[in-house]
Formats: C-alpha cells, sequence, structure tokens
C-alpha cells in the first residue's frame, strides 16, 4: 500500500500577515496556502514543518490523516474562553492532551487504527469538524467529553493501551445534550473512531439540552445592559481585526447569564460504561439476528408457497413437462442442459411429494441410458442428485 498523509490548517480568528505566510511558505513549495489556510498532500516524503509550532503561532485548528490509521486534530482557543483546568479533566493517556501556550489553551485530539479502511475524502474532514472549536469557546463541553469518551472506547480495541486499574476511573463532568451532537459534534465523534453503542451507553444520563438557538431578542436586550466601557473595550478590538474572538467572548458571556440549571447526573467509572455498551452492543446483535432469521423464514415460506404452486401446475402437465425435457436435451446447448436438469428436479420434487417417486426412478434410469454418451449432461445430474 502506498503512503497518504494529509495536513491542513486553518487561521479562524485572524489571518496571517504577509511575513507569517512567507515563513510557513518555507516550510513547503507545493502547499496550497492562503492567508487563512494550509493544505498539502504526501504520497511520499514528510512535511519539514512541526505542526504544533504552526497551531501555537498562527492557526487556530489542524487536521492530519495518513493511510496506516493516523487521525489527528488540533484547536487552539484563547484561555479565558476554554479553562485548562476544565480540560484536564477530560484529558486520557496520548489521545486527548492539551497544552497552554501563552494566552491559548492547544487540544490535542488523537486516533489511531492500523486496522481500519482508508475511504475518506480528506478535503472535507476540517470544514465539517471546525465548528466544535467556537462551541467549545460559546461553554459546549460535548466536544471535550466525545474525545474522552472515544479514547477511553480504545480499550476495546486494544486492551493495553490503558492499565488496568484505569476502569475504575471515574468520567469527567457530563455535558448536557449528548444525545442529541450537533453536526461537528457528529462528524469529531466519527473522525475519532467513537464507538457509537459506547455513545449511545454514555448518553442515558446526559440530560436534555434546550435549543441552542439565541434568541435575537434576549441577546440584544443583554448586550444593551453591558458596561459603556466594555462595549467601548469590545468595539476597539473588533476594528483591530479581533472580530470572531469578541463574537466568541459575547456569546459565552450571554449564554453563561442565561444558562438554565441543570440536574448532575452521578459519574459513572470506564469499566461501567465499556461493559454496559458490550451489553448494548449484544442486544443490539441479538434483536438484529433475530430480525434476520424472521426475514428469512417469511421469504422462506413465499418460496414454499410459490415452489408448491409450480408443482400444482407441473402436476397438471406431468406429461409434457418430460417432453420438454427430452427436447431440451436434444438441443445439446449447456444452457438447455441446465434447464431441462432445473425441471427434472421440480419433477423429482413432485414425484416426492404425491408418492410416485419410482416412476420418477424408472424414467430418470431410461433417460441415463438413453443419453449416456452425453458425460456433460450426466454430471449436471450427477451433482443434482437424479
Amino acid at each position: 500500500m502506498s503512503e497518504y498523509q494529509y495536513y491542513e490548517f486553518l487561521a479562524v480568528d485572524r489571518p496571517l500577515n504577509d511575513d507569517e505566510r512567507a515563513e510557513v511558505r518555507s516550510l513547503s513549495t507545493r502547499a496550497r496556502i492562503t492567508a487563512t489556510s494550509f493544505v498539502n498532500e504526501y504520497h511520499w516524503g514528510d512535511f519539514r514543518g512541526d505542526p504544533n509550532r504552526l497551531v501555537e503561532l498562527y492557526y487556530d485548528a489542524h487536521l492530519y490523516l495518513a493511510n496506516w490509521g493516523t487521525h489527528r486534530v488540533m484547536f487552539r482557543l484563547p484561555c479565558d474562553l476554554l479553562d485548562p483546568d476544565v480540560v484536564d479533566d477530560y484529558c486520557v493517556g496520548d489521545q486527548v492532551s492539551a497544552r497552554v501556550t501563552g494566552d491559548f489553551i492547544v487540544l490535542d485530539l488523537t486516533s489511531e487504527d492500523d486496522a481500519g479502511e482508508f475511504d475518506y475524502d480528506a478535503e472535507t474532514l476540517l470544514s465539517s469538524i471546525v465548528g466544535v472549536r467556537a462551541e467549545l469557546a460559546a461553554g459546549d463541553l460535548r466536544p471535550l467529553y466525545l474525545a474522552w469518551l472515544a479514547a477511553s472506547g480504545l480499550w476495546e480495541r486494544d486492551e493495553d493501551v490503558f492499565d488496568r486499574d484505569a476502569d475504575d476511573d471515574l468520567e469527567p463532568p457530563m455535558p448536557p445534550g449528548l444525545g442529541t451532537l450537533t453536526a461537528a459534534q457528529r462528524s469529531l465523534a466519527d473522525f475519532l473512531r467513537l464507538d457509537d453503542d459506547l455513545l449511545a451507553t454514555a448518553a442515558r444520563t446526559s440530560p436534555p439540552i434546550e435549543d441552542a438557538a439565541d434568541d435575537p431578542g434576549e441577546l440584544a436586550a443583554w448586550v444593551t445592559c453591558l458596561p459603556a466601557a466594555e462595549k467601548n473595550r469590545l468595539l476597539t478590538r473588533v476594528v483591530q481585526g479581533e472580530a470572531a474572538r469578541v463574537r466568541m467572548e459575547l456569546l459565552r458571556g450571554f449564554r453563561g447569564d442565561n444558562a438554565p440549571i441543570v440536574p448532575v447526573p452521578p459519574r459513572r467509572t470506564v469499566g461501567d460504561l465499556l461493559d454496559d455498551a458490550a451489553r448494548l452492543r449484544a442486544d443490539c446483535q441479538r434483536r438484529l439476528a433475530s430480525q434476520r432469521a424472521e426475514e428469512e423464514a417469511r421469504r422462506e415460506k413465499v418460496r414454499a408457497l410459490a415452489r408448491e404452486r409450480r408443482l400444482d401446475e407441473l402436476a397438471r402437465e406431468d406429461d409434457v413437462a418430460w417432453s420438454r425435457v427430452d427436447a431440451m436435451i436434444a438441443t445439446r446447448k449447456p444452457a438447455e442442459y441446465d434447464a431441462a436438469v432445473t425441471l427434472l428436479t421440480d419433477l423429482q420434487a413432485l414425484a416426492e411429494r404425491d408418492d410416485h417417486y419410482d416412476a420418477f426412478t424408472l424414467r430418470t434410469i431410461a433417460l441415463r441410458q438413453t443419453h449416456a454418451r452425453k458425460p456433460s449432461l450426466i454430471d449436471r445430474l450427477n451433482r443434482a442428485g437424479i
């Protein structure tokens, strides 16, 4: 299998200036580079740059994909929009990690599976996932929980990935709305190979979330009540090119002030989650097996009824059918031999059903003797048990 690697970086909050673009260009002459993006694919060789450094300095999102099974996505957010102490609860092993660099926190999410098939349209992935960055900035912690859950689910594929004692670790705080993911969250879950049964198990205790759409009237009233000095400060930052970040800060503040109080569900252990998911998966498999068995029984009943009707029709024209057999054999064509054997099979079934098998046996013995010099036909009769 040939080698394939895909690198993509996005600048969301501000575009790169000319000097920054020149530095990035020095890392790759073949990459597609704009003020807000960097995309390159490798079928041989490797990227000379350091993705960690590029995210820390310039880009707000990065996605990496390799055909040997590596999936990696990184997000950079301001620490005042995503608290590093909150993120720490969701970190697990090398799969979900975070680091603080200056005023920013960088989330690093990885999934490895060298047994998976590679059939991705890589260029659509980051655009479908990057929305979780704004969701995190607005206080939605579902993407963090999904990443933690996907990492914990890796234990089902590789028992050596964590210490045995890890099954007693408690899950991190459960965010509401896990049963109704956004499109970006669903894409993130798929990219990190989160098992659907494990997600369904975890979502059972996740309280529902209210409609995420912000009421324009309530938002306007909330902005009106902001101190004038705060509004001036925010407007100045917008003029200075920080519009995207200011928007995230405002939405986070608005939603924080208007967030409903939701019950905190009890925290489960990793082992309990994995065991419950295994039971759910087994139940689903049993239901599917039962449904398949019922469907097969229904189809068999339909086939049996059709066969009975066919045999009833055959019984009314038994001699005609034998004449058709003789005519098909006389053509000496393989396809006609096959048709003759199919008809003889029905005649055999009719003989068994109507208890005149002796007569059928005598006629087939005579047929074999008549056509003994046709080895292709005889072989077909032997394989059909006639």
